[in-house]
């Protein structure tokens, strides 16, 4: 049988999140990335959402490790709950490694895993694959992408990635190497396409800095400057920034103390001396000699943005002499939720500065002209758009035709699609592999199924409405008059008519199985459940999850 190199992607194809792909050669498997995705409005009370590894469990004796390309959640977060079931070394670089530390020490899997880290420009062997790590510039540092290097060829993986000439570490993403690995010869390409529907450059992250370097320069309010705690450079322009015009900073939000904390020990953030001081410390200074840096630019609820705004900070009192910058945009989904704190600042009388003209946020996502220099440089035979919803994988299939690339020789593929390359050919075996979504809340990972959701939205929806009847258990008779409990659905002081129709509908329910048998308990239930269902239905529209109790005493 000819050689074969499959790729089976898991998550992150139609959506934004839970990106991994696993890569299959010569009877081994690699697995690239391991992300979580958020939950949509629909899920009540889930907490995330990863992958649906089964494949992978069934499958264990085979894995030689899996490669992190960088340490954003929709890349890491779901390694705690994987390597529950599947366990396998994990290889990536210093800062990722550091966050990902974070997340296992949480879980008490420190211990029992193996993490290797790598420098970018050097190349792991993995059982039949050689994975060479090549750096490339994200908003987040020590972001690389993959040359996976196998019999039938390279494939390049380019994890999330943008050409920023003038990034803050100085290190530009190494347009070189890309260029020689399509010289030598490139198989297949899964690149980024998350920005893939706007045209032109995105914009340096040092762009970020000057906007910064302006709205601090005069300014006499306390300034407090909310972005996404991994973004490393952005919280350093912040503080250089405050430190060029004799501020000090403080940092508050776990995930922020927390990634401040690793990106320094690491060496990746340099604090200027005596710039950064504790929250308690901070409070003691002049407004104009404060900022504070802190999480909740996405207005979640817990964070510490969020608790400012509404006046649940236990350190921090907000008001007229603050400027609130929110530098981050966003993420899809998330609008709402951000406008309500922004309101609420603005109630607080405190200036918010999140106009997007403003050079506040830059992506970390190649635009068009990024995504064809990269085309134009590896060259890959064989090309699958990833890391996008359809519509951006669709665009990048365009883009890639009108770089001169064969349509059949691009691939759009759905999770859980198997993509077989020979040295002759590219196929695609439709869901070839179980690759649904497995629902995380609390401490329960995928016991949460669709039938559970179903109950939620229903009882978020329509509430619930208990009927407890009493029932002798020598003869079945009714020993008093059934009970309406409801939650949810209506106050029962102003609606007694109903209650008392409830009551009597149960009850002539009740008689009505009685009066052809003895009473069976499952068709007791099933009666009372479609008489009272039918009549709430008729006369108030709604339908509330009945739930019949009988209690035999």
């Amino acid at each position: 049988m000819a050689e074969q190199l499959k790729i089976i992607p898991l998550g992150g194809l139609d959506e934004i999140g839970k990106n991994m792909t696993v890569y299959e050669y010569g009877g081994e498997i690699i697995v690239v990335d391991c992300g979580m995705a958020f939950p949509d409005e629909e899920m009540y009370g889930i907490d995330c959402v990863i992958p649906d590894v089964s494949y992978l469990v069934k499958h264990k004796n085979r894995i030689r490790g899996l490669f992190i390309t960088h340490g954003h959640e929709d890349h890491i977060g779901a390694i705690p709950y994987v390597l529950k079931q599947v366990n396998m070394p994990i290889y990536c670089t210093r800062l990722t490694a550091g966050l990902i530390r974070l997340k296992l020490e949480e879980h008490g899997l420190l211990k029992s895993t193996k993490i290797v880290t790598v420098e970018s420009g050097m190349t792991v062997k993995a059982g039949k694959f050689s994975v060479e790590f090549i750096h490339v510039n994200h908003s987040i540092a020590d972001s690389v992408a993959f040359a996976i290097h196998t019999g039938l060829g390279a494939v390049v993986h380019t994890g999330d990635f943008k050409i920023d000439s003038t990034p803050i570490d100085g290190e530009v993403i190494d347009l070189a190497r890309f260029g020689a690995l399509g010289k030598e010869g490139v198989l297949a390409m899964l690149a980024d396409s998350t920005n893939v529907e706007r045209p032109g450059y995105t914009m340096s992250e040092s762009m970020v800095g000057k906007t910064f370097e302006r709205l601090f320069a005069g300014c006499k309010q306390r300034i407090i400057v909310t972005t996404f705690a991994s973004n490393v450079h952005r919280i350093q322009q912040v503080i250089d920034a405050a430190a060029a015009c004799g501020r000090k900073v403080a940092v508050s939000g776990r995930s922020m103390e927390n990634v401040t904390k690793v990106a320094t020990d690491l060496g990746y953030m340099k604090l200027p001396k005596n710039t950064v001081v504790d929250l308690n410390k901070i409070k003691s200074l002049p407004l104009d000699k404060q900022v504070i840096v802190t999480t909740g630019s996405q207005g979640e609820e817990m964070s510490a943005l969020y608790r400012m705004a509404f006046s649940q900070h236990k350190q921090i009192e907000v008001g007229p002499g603050d400027r609130v910058i929110i530098s981050a945009s966003a993420i899809p989904g998330n609008e709402n939720t951000v406008s309500r704190v922004i309101n609420e600042l603005f109630r607080k009388g405190v200036e918010v500065i999140y106009d997007r003209a403003d050079m506040l946020h830059v992506s970390g996502h190649a635009c068009q002209e990024e995504l064809k220099i990269i085309h134009a440089l590896v060259k890959p035979k064989y090309f699958i758009p990833v890391h996008g919803e359809q519509r951006m994988l669709q665009i990048h299939k365009d883009l890639a035709v009108k770089m001169g690339m064969e349509r059949k020789n691009i691939a759009i593929c759905e999770n859980g699609d198997c993509i077989e390359i020979t040295a002759r050919q590219m196929k695609v075996v439709p869901g070839a592999v179980n690759a649904g979504e497995v629902l995380v809340d609390g401490s329960g990972v995928g016991d949460v199924g669709a039938v559970v959701l179903r109950d939620r939205k229903h009882l978020a929806e329509d509430g619930m409405v208990v009927v407890v009847l009493p029932i002798s258990a020598q003869n079945g008779e009714m020993l008093s008059e059934p009970e309406i409990v409801t939650r949810g659905f209506i106050y029962v002081k102003e609606s007694e008519d109903l209650m008392e129709q409830l009551k009597t509908i149960t009850m002539s329910a009740a008689e009505g199985v009685r009066g052809r048998r003895s009473r069976d308990m499952g068709e007791l239930r099933g009666a009372i459940k479609s008489a009272v269902s039918n009549y709430l239905f008729k006369t108030t529209k709604r339908s509330p999850m009945v739930i019949p109790v009988i209690t035999r005493l």
